[in-house]
């Protein structure tokens, strides 16, 4: 028997950053020359987001400041994420009014997938009828656009979003298998496509292949050959097709799971300041471990320079001979393997560190050299200080390191994804 064919919703919100603080400052999102960004920073800051009528001056969304003309007139506005946060969470709440959470899939912030395949027959209406109506009542309560791609497939709906919406009527675009050959198999740039990375189109590009319609005609083995495993998917996605469904993401259930903390820093780190930073990173990531109920065996790094085209990143791993979230245990072996991957004259200026193989805190193992009524009494201190941060904010309560120059906790407890809170 054929699995019913389904079809899915993908609603973007109109330059999110951007409409959210023209439509707070009473201004119209869509012809309002507005730029979200922290001056405060450099000139090489990049945007976070920039109004439609920016665009439509020619200049590219995530640009940096010094990419505008310095003639034009235009609100710069600084980040404010948790307002963005709650604006996002009360549009979620719009969605919830038509789909049922087990049917919609949040992609980011400002991007969701809707399976309406159960819902058209119940409200008697088309997908783009659908559709219109969700937007409509998103424009009603909040003043900001959407634009919506419908697709029989999680990828259909994806592309005929981020291609084809943008050029019609009413901001909504339909594709299927045939429709999607017969208008985007020639489309140019590859880029354009849901996945396609600039690399993978760049190794493309140089054997001739330049459109979906090539990818389609190419020889599976070559493009085996010349992407590996990654190119199942895009053999699919050539032909239109995606078996994924919002359920089978709904019940995926990774192998491993992990913990992952990073910061770009706004310029060049000492060696000394770059390990502090580390390990003000690894000391947040046990707090997390404790308040999940969760321990690990094995961390990662990967630490970033200034000059990214000479000096590529280090990287490295180390494992702990226990599983555990006492920052008592783990911090040696973080500042062991920061000295063993970083040399001690060069500085930093990015860095990712990562919690690997994450369990259930029942899994956690005692280390011979420190007693277990000492770990049991840290952890206690470890739950003292969430509890306090839950009800007085991350700031409440610091570390003297936190304190130290050069420390950047305190700022980041401020921010929300690298970017200000607006709290």
């Amino acid at each position: 028997m054929q699995n019913k064919e389904r079809t899915y919703l993908c609603i973007d919100l109109k330059s999110f950053y951007a409409s959210v603080e023209c439509v707070d400052r009473g201004l119209d999102p869509l012809t309002t020359r507005l730029v979200v960004a922290d001056l405060e920073r450099t000139q090489k800051t990049i945007c976070l987001a920039i109004s439609p009528a920016m665009k439509q001056l020619g200049i590219k969304n995530r640009c940096r400041i010094f990419e505008i003309p310095e003639n034009l007139e235009y609100i710069a506005a600084p980040p404010r994420m948790q307002r963005y946060i709650d604006v996002s969470a009360d549009i979620y709440a719009i969605y919830l009014k038509y789909i049922a959470k087990e049917d919609i899939h949040v992609y980011s912030i400002d991007e969701v997938f809707l399976d309406c395949t159960d819902y058209l027959g119940m409200y008697q209406m088309s997908a783009s009828e659908l559709a219109s109506t969700i937007m409509a009542d998103v424009l009603k309560h909040t003043q900001i656009t959407a634009t919506c791609g419908i697709g029989t497939n999680m990828y259909l709906a994806k592309v005929a979003l981020d291609i084809s919406a943008k050029h019609v009527k009413g901001n909504i675009a339909v594709l299927d298998e045939e429709s999607y050959k017969k208008t985007l198999w020639n489309h140019r740039p590859l880029t354009d496509f849901w996945r396609v990375g600039p690399g993978i189109s760049k190794r493309l590009e140089r054997h001739g292949i330049y459109t979906m319609k090539d990818i389609a005609m190419t020889k599976e083995e070559t493009l085996y050959g010349l992407l590996g495993v990654d190119a199942e998917l895009l053999i699919d996605h050539a032909w239109g097709k995606e078996p994924t469904t919002i359920a089978d993401i709904k019940s995926y259930k990774p192998k491993h799971n992990c913990l992952t903390s990073g910061q770009v820093l706004c310029s060049e780190r000492s060696h000394e300041e770059g390990k502090l930073i580390v390990k003000e990173m690894a000391d947040l990531l046990c707090l997390e471990l404790v308040d999940k109920g969760l321990v690990t065996d094995s961390i990662s790094m990967q630490v970033g320079f200034e000059n990214r085209l000479e000096l590529p990143p280090a990287r490295g791993n180390i494992h702990l001979p226990v599983t555990t979230s006492s920052a008592k245990t783990i911090m040696p072996y973080v500042e062991q393997l920061y000295e063993r991957i970083i040399p001690a004259n060069r500085g930093v200026r990015r860095v990712n560190m990562t919690f690997n193989n994450v369990i259930d805190e029942a899994y956690q193992q005692y280390d011979l050299f420190i007693a277990p009524a000492d770990l049991e009494r840290e952890r206690k201190m470890q739950q003292a200080m969430i509890d306090i941060k839950k009800k007085f904010g991350k700031n409440a309560i610091l570390k003297g390191m936190n304190l130290e120059e050069g420390a950047t906790t305190m700022k980041r407890n401020q921010q929300i994804g690298g970017h200000r809170s607006g709290e």
